[in-house]
């Protein structure tokens, strides 16, 4: 499936989209980890859940849950959420 990965992450993939697959986000994210290693590391801690500022979009749908099931024509959406003031 289509994976779209901010600017930020690009260090890790040099372009977006990049493709991946997974029955669950999960999956995904170590299917990710395989093609770019380091990448899934910086959207998910070492607790297995997703960082505070990381935000999972898919199919427009905001996902926070790792155990979410994907379907092969998903696309899914890696954002960089803003802090500050």
């Amino acid at each position: 499936m289509k994976v779209l990965v901010p600017g930020a992450l690009h260090h890790y993939t040099k372009r977006s989209p990049v493709q991946a697959e997974g029955a669950t986000l999960g999956e995904l994210f170590d299917d990710l980890e395989r093609q770019f290693p380091g990448l899934a590391f910086r959207v998910v801690d070492e607790r297995q859940q997703l960082r505070p500022n990381m935000r999972v979009f898919v199919s427009g749908r905001g996902v926070r849950d790792l155990a979410h099931p994907l379907r092969p024509d998903d696309e899914v959406a890696l954002v960089l959420a803003l802090s500050g003031g």
